[in-house]
């Protein structure tokens, strides 16, 4: 397994200074998102929310490994993922609350998130093919929990990749809870990333709370990738909070986890000391991360409130291309619906 905090000074790993300093500040503003997000989700701002505290290293990392030209497969819990590859933050906020995905103008090359688990694994290799047949040189990162490995979508994905070669990271966060189902009554192998082995490429796993390690272990996977020989890779991190905000961890997760403290550390503070002993940090850069960070979410958040109710027709004009019959109907009935009916006055 990939470690590096505390094992190599930082001069001795593939990250420079500069490179961690935006790891750090990246995290932070991951962490000032998602504490954001969480109290938002809690007075009634958004319908719902996926926390994802403890794994700001794991997905900062890997983020920060891709070159611009890759395409990531995000699922509903990759938002620092997202953040960090310059998705503005005022975008995933309004997904959270109904909106069409791609509020703003940006051009960063990410699918949809996926909330169904693992249908998004297979479109990722069917992207990585079609970057095989056109000669695109860049590669894709499929990002799924370790849930995920339980679907079929995960064994068809990976059993695409290893067959036709295509330029793919499978990269599993594993957090070593999928809701409320431990790891180990998820699956009998020894891990996630032996699973690769029977679809006839590697595998690794790398501590997932170090974003260098994670930076490293995802560039090689990505080099691999684009070589031809996919990679899955098991970023070992754990799920601090719920698992969405309507989940009560308390019911099913003993407070003496048997799991070693490097993986249930905070990756935020970890990660912070080891640059302060390495001297590539101080307390005036870590206060501008948080002074940054929390201007930011300001100005997202004042973002999200400007934008207007979504009409009704947002609802049926993207569904296809173009309108089907069905939906025409579905349409009409809704608007005939709503000149009878204040939705503002409904009991659900």
């Amino acid at each position: 397994m990939h470690r590096a905090i505390g094992e190599r000074d930082l001069a001795d790993t593939a990250v420079d200074e500069a490179t961690a300093r935006d790891l750090l500040r990246d995290m932070v503003l991951a962490r000032e998102f998602d504490e954001r997000a969480l109290s938002l989700q809690r007075r009634g701002w958004m319908p719902g929310y996926p926390p994802f505290r403890g794994q700001e290293g794991s997905q900062v990392g890997a983020a920060h490994a891709m070159a611009d030209g890759d395409w990531l497969f995000p699922t509903y819990r990759s938002n620092a993922m997202q953040l960090a590859r310059g998705v503005p933050a005022s975008d995933i906020l309004l997904f959270r609350r109904g909106y069409a995905e791609f509020h703003s103008d940006h051009d960063v090359n990410n699918f949809p998130q996926a909330v169904p688990i693992a249908s998004q694994l297979p479109h990722a290799v069917g992207a990585g093919m079609a970057m095989n047949y056109t000669g695109d040189a860049d590669a894709v990162v499929a990002y799924f929990g370790d849930g995920a490995t339980s679907e079929g979508d995960f064994h068809e994905a990976m059993n695409f990749a290893g067959v036709f070669d295509a330029p793919v990271v499978f990269l599993c966060e594993n957090n070593n809870w999928a809701i409320s189902l431990p790891r180990e009554k998820q699956t009998a192998s020894d891990s996630i990333a032996v699973k690769a082995e029977a679809y006839g490429f590697e595998g690794v796993q790398v501590d997932g709370n170090d974003p260098v390690a994670v930076y490293e272990t995802v560039g090689d996977a990505l080099d691999d990738a684009r070589a031809g020989e996919p990679v899955l890779v098991e970023s070992l991190t754990y799920r601090q909070g719920a698992h969405t905000t309507s989940d009560d961890p308390e019911r099913y997760r003993p407070d003496d986890e048997d799991l070693p403290e490097w993986r249930t550390a905070d990756p935020l503070e970890r990660f912070e000391s080891y640059l302060r002993e390495q001297g590539a940090i101080d307390d005036a850069f870590v206060e501008s991360c948080w002074d940054d960070a929390e201007a930011e979410l300001d100005a997202a958040i004042d973002a999200a409130e400007s934008v207007g109710e979504p009409d009704v027709d947002e609802l049926f004009d993207y569904a296809y291309a173009e309108r089907t019959p069905r939906v025409d109907d579905q349409k009409q009935w809704l608007e005939s619906y709503l000149e009878t009916h204040d939705p503002q006055e409904q009991e659900f």
